[in-house]
């Protein structure tokens, strides 16, 4: 008997979400969020309610989500407005988590918990602590999402709010259900039922019937679990609830399947399935496909069972469900053993174990790639570690003798009293130099990486498979350095790095580091997006029109100019942070190699692009391609290049 659990977390996850909104209105929240005269506040209140409306953290484009996000995270600072930077902040973890950076989504969200609890705002509190837990529970951690749901728990009980009681005991009940403490699930479900029943929640009472029906099942008291899988339905069908219904009848018609009860159980899945084809819903079609089939085998009609287990494969693979595929690959294993199709039996197994095989290996998707490129960053990391040890060991002597020195000059009222003098003084400079370095730490280091250095102490390395990585060299470098005073030579350096920094932020991209005149740069990370080629292609294009116009004006008053080549490759990186005392945010890999062989196979003036980068901007409106042909670069052969212009550049 296979019992399904759709539904188990329906509705289970509260949000502060707002209710749909007709079209006027949704139009009347883009004119206040796109209205620069409107007020901080209204902007960054319809920017919100704009991204919850339209669905666009679950349904929508991530970059786009994320770049609103970061203005909203802007105007709350600028207003000085925590709460609302906690919803910011709070909503910026639920994309994480919808992308699938589930750690990310957990460091967001328990910032946004402490402003909200610095604030005092106990709703804001109540919706990001159920937020990790619904995080937490994903990973396996059942500890700590418990531990979240206990503290929202204790808040709303303290406001003796009914409704969001039901709801997090309901939610209580799935952690320990998933933690197989059948004990207290069952305790926090009927409270949640009670709950229910008093303030009328009919959608949370079909919910709740539900989840402790799935557990008399496990129990073996399938009676009791059909009553409340019955008392659920009746309720659904009442409000239209077809989801529930949905899984109600599904649940029955495997319980009666098991029984024998076939006829009964196909009336059940057909019902079922007729309105999962009205939701046009993959998942529960195939589901309740396979569970039809499986009726059949077990009565011996194995010839009826064939076209439904067809059926569930089909919709199976067309909409990339594997486990599902597993599934119907398995009954027509069974299918074609029973009707002595060997070699058709014999491949559905196969495809059964291939299935299975690919659902556990889509975990370790990626880990390969992030040990080829391990050992040179622990390499790296080891070094630091030596040269760190040796200056701590300095640092602790001298420490040492200047306690000596201390320990014996102190005694006596007169300097306890001046101890007593400065203590404030010193404190509030404390304080300062705390916010200082905290300033420092978000110019050096990408947001969501300082915020993962300050919660845990340091930040992992992380693989990310699509980086678009940028290095530009000034040509002649060395002898312009010859004819400039070292303050002028700083100065225009500092003018054309400081240009550059500002069209990476423009353009949403990481700039990494300077290494003397070269600078370097990459897109689609620490967040990876779809836009890191032609975000890059597109700045590197400003950068070479910025020094081209800085070396028409220099000519013109006979002064030494600027050149410059620019390099572009992408492929995959392992991103971190290097050091121990100054942080540094780095990229390590073959892509970093290769980006730099552009560069310097380029030319004066061009930007020069890899075959991989090309076939990602080819059909990038505005820009236009010079095809190289292979070209040697130094230490990788020869490799396909092309220069890159923008169409408006060709008609000047």
């Amino acid at each position: 008997m296979n019992i399904r659990t759709i539904g188990l977390l329906i509705n289970a996850f509260l949000q502060l979400e707002y209710p749909c909104l007709s079209r006027a209105n949704i139009d009347s929240l883009r004119v206040v969020w796109q209205d620069v005269s409107f007020h901080d506040t209204s902007r960054f209140d319809a920017g919100l309610r704009l991204l919850k409306v339209t669905g666009a953290i679950q349904n929508g484009d991530p970059d786009s989500a994320l770049s609103v996000l970061r203005e909203l995270l802007v105007l709350s600072r600028s207003a000085e407005d925590q709460v609302r930077e906690g919803r910011a902040l709070s909503t910026m973890g639920r994309l994480r988590y919808q992308i699938g950076e589930p750690d990310t989504a957990i460091r967001f969200m328990e910032h946004a918990y402490l402003l909200f609890v610095k604030q005092g705002a106990l709703k804001d509190q109540v919706a990001v602590l159920n937020s990790v837990a619904q995080v937490y529970s994903e990973k396996g951690d059942l500890a700590n999402a418990i531990d979240r749901l206990s503290k929202a728990l204790r808040i709303v009980e303290a406001e003796r709010d009914s409704s969001l009681i039901a709801r997090i005991r309901g939610n209580m009940g799935i952690m320990y259900y998933l933690g197989g403490d059948t004990a207290n699930a069952m305790l926090n479900y009927k409270a949640r039922l009670v709950i229910a029943e008093r303030i009328g929640q009919k959608d949370i009472l079909c919910e709740v019937l539900n989840n402790m029906a799935l557990i008399h099942v496990e129990s073996g008291d399938t009676a009791l679990a059909l009553a409340e899988y019955g008392r659920g339905l009746e309720i659904a069908r009442g409000i239209g609830y077809k989801a529930m219904i949905i899984n109600c009848l599904h649940n029955i018609g495997d319980i009666e399947s098991a029984k024998g009860l076939y006829a009964s159980a196909r009336s059940r899945l057909h019902e079922s399935l007729g309105l999962a084809r009205e939701m046009d819903s993959p998942e529960h079609i195939s589901e309740l496909l396979i569970s039809l089939a499986w009726t059949y085998i077990d009565a011996n009609e194995h010839s009826k069972a064939l076209p439904l287990a067809q059926e569930a494969m089909k919709m199976a693979m067309g909409a990339g469900l594997l486990v599902n595929k597993g599934d119907a690959a398995e009954v027509l294993f069974m299918v074609h053993k029973r009707l002595g199709n060997y070699s058709e039996a014999l491949a559905m197994h196969e495809t059964m174990v291939a299935s299975r095989e690919s659902v556990a290996s889509e975990e370790n998707k990626g880990k390969l790639m992030q040990q080829r490129f391990q050992y040179d960053f622990d390499k790296k990391e080891a070094l630091l570690a030596a040269e760190q040890e040796k200056k701590d060991a300095l640092a602790a002597e001298e420490m040492r003798r200047k306690d000596m020195q201390r320990n014996a000059f102190i005694g006596g009222f007169v300097l306890m009293l001046a101890l007593a003098g400065t203590f404030l003084f010193q404190r509030n400079r404390i304080n300062k130099e705390k916010r200082r370095s905290e300033e420092l730490l978000l110019n050096i280091l990408p947001e969501e990486v300082a915020l993962e250095l300050k919660a845990k102490g340091e930040a992992d390395a992380k693989q990310i498979d699509h980086v678009t990585v940028l290095f530009t060299d000034f040509k002649g470098f060395t002898a312009m350095s010859e004819q400039l005073s070292p303050k002028e030579l700083v100065r225009d350096i500092h003018e054309c790095f400081s240009a550059f920094d500002r069209i990476m932020q423009k353009h949403g991209i990481e700039k990494i580091k300077t290494i003397g005149d070269a600078y370097m740069a990459a897109g689609g990370l620490p967040t990876p997006n779809t836009t890191h080629a032609p975000d890059v292609v597109k700045a590197a294009l400003e950068i070479r029109d910025f020094i081209a116009e800085g070396k028409t004006r220099k000519v013109a008053a006979g002064l030494p100019y600027f050149e410059i080549r620019i390099g572009i490759h992408t492929g995959p990186v392992v991103a971190g942070i290097v050091g121990v005392k100054k942080f540094q945010y780095d990229i390590w890999g073959d892509t970093v190699n290769t980006a730099s062989r552009m560069e310097s196979s380029g030319a004066v003036g061009q930007v020069n692009i890899s075959e991989a980068t090309y076939a990602l901007v080819k059909n990038e409106p505005g820009l236009m391609f010079t095809s190289r042909g292979k070209v040697q670069a130094k230490g990788k052969g020869e490799m396909e290049m092309y220069f890159v212009e923008s169409r408006m550049d060709s008609h000047i």
